[in-house]
């Protein structure tokens, strides 16, 4: 069949590169340059986590959220202007981790989205040309004390029922480990199956290349509408003109709900504004990746330099960056990286916003459209797009070719929502 992939971020990549391998005709529509700034998948931390499988609620958020609306500059802020348009998405965001029996549920259907994230994109980079941009160095997950652990335990333990395995890190091999982190940190769990990317937006570019090579046509534009006649697909319509298809995949990241709304399903996306801050030549910094249990960001030794990557801001796709919340992570590494030089110029950190497709249950959108079986929905995946991507693709082609799922994707049924 002739597919059109809209977007041509990690999953939009991916799944044309896997759509490919089983035969069919491909083409990208991209309005951006594959792996550029405007996308989420260039801006991220880079994390490629097996251990990714909890969603942002967990139980009693509901008493954060007056602290988070009157900070301004916390882990999670909601702009006053855009709170009655937000209010619908955040109230099923909280009530969708109101138990921890909600949060297991959620777990089962994330844990075989992201497992062997790591050998899984290793082997997509490979066959790009660009292996070196994958690397498989485990991940710390870092803590003040040990009692600062136990406060999680429940979070991670649900973790480990999903398969994550997790060492037990002390004081004295955590100096070892990471001997420029600040003492302050006195604690922390090491997962050997985890990994990063050391380059995303170029890996995300060698992928659609790849996907060139193998035959796929890349086309700039955006997608206007598609055309559907009596529940069939005709084509997708971008700047006045339609590219007939047999099939397409909604793969817009957080521009993707007017186009599920129109292939029936009134899915419930917002997107959570993300920011990163990078430091060039920072001289000091992590060997491995690490996630500070009282930042909730991650610090990520990148090609580039040390990125700085988390916050979320709920705020809308037009509101201008606020661009404190990267100083908030700029700051938090000078915290916990002593050794940082003081006198660091703009010439040498480089701040990103971006907007991560967020549903409000922490499920993915994958799975044919309620209102015409041609048209696919790959979207929504939060804070694990890079490391689900790899698996939402292999799923995409399952679906349009009409394999057997590689994985269950009964979790991920967009008709969730209507």
């Amino acid at each position: 069949m002739h597919v059109v992939v809209i977007g041509a971020g990690i999953v939009g990549a991916v799944s044309a590169v896997e759509l490919l391998r089983d035969g069919h005709e491909v083409t990208i529509l991209e309005p951006g340059v594959p792996g550029g700034e405007q996308a989420a998948s260039y801006g991220n931390g880079g994390w490629l986590s097996p251990s990714s499988v909890l969603p942002v609620s967990s139980p009693g958020l509901w008493r954060k959220v007056p602290g988070y609306l009157a900070d301004p500059l916390g882990p999670l802020t909601i702009r006053w202007s855009y709170l009655v348009k937000a209010l619908p998405w955040l109230t099923r965001m909280v009530a969708s981790g109101w138990t921890w029996g909600q949060v297991r549920e959620t777990s089962k259907g994330l844990g075989p989205l992201v497992a062997g994230a790591p050998e899984l994109h290793l082997k997509l980079a490979a066959e790009a040309g660009v292996p070196e941009l994958i690397k498989r160095t485990g991940q710390l997950y870092i803590f003040p004390t040990r009692a600062d652990y136990e406060a999680s335990r429940q979070s991670w333990d649900i973790r480990r029922e999903r398969g994550v395995k997790t060492i037990e890190v002390d004081e004295d091999e955590l100096r070892q480990r990471e001997p420029q982190l600040d003492r302050r940190y006195k604690f922390a769990l090491y997962c050997d199956d985890g990994g990063h990317c050391s380059d995303p937006g170029a890996y995300v570019a060698a992928l659609v290349r790849h996907a060139e090579a193998l035959g796929a046509r890349l086309v700039q534009g955006g997608a206007d509408r598609l055309e559907i006649v009596g529940g069939r697909l005709k084509g997708v319509a971008s700047a006045g003109a339609v590219i007939a298809c047999d099939a397409a995949v909604i793969a817009a990241g957080a521009r993707s709900r007017d186009l599920a709304h129109q292939a029936g399903d009134r899915v419930v996306l917002e997107t959570e504004r993300g920011y990163h801050a990078v430091i060039e030549s920072p001289g000091v910094g992590p060997r491995t990746p690490i996630m500070p249990s009282d930042g909730k960001m991650v610090h990520t030794p990148m090609d580039g330099g040390l990125r700085v990557a988390g916050q979320v801001e709920i705020a809308g796709l037009e509101a201008a960056p606020n661009w404190k919340r990267a100083q908030v992570l700029l700051d938090h590494a000078r915290r916990t990286w002593p050794g940082l030089p003081k006198d660091l110029g703009p010439e040498r950190v480089k701040v990103w916003m971006g907007h991560r497709p967020s549903t409000p249950d922490g499920l993915p959108c994958i799975g044919r459209a309620s209102g015409c079986a041609d048209v696919v929905h790959a979207f929504g995946h939060g804070h694990i797009g890079l490391a689900s991507g790899a698996m939402t693709g292999r799923l995409v082609a399952d679906i349009v070719s009409g394999k057997a799922p590689t994985i269950p994707i009964a979790p991920f049924n967009p008709a969730r929502f209507n």
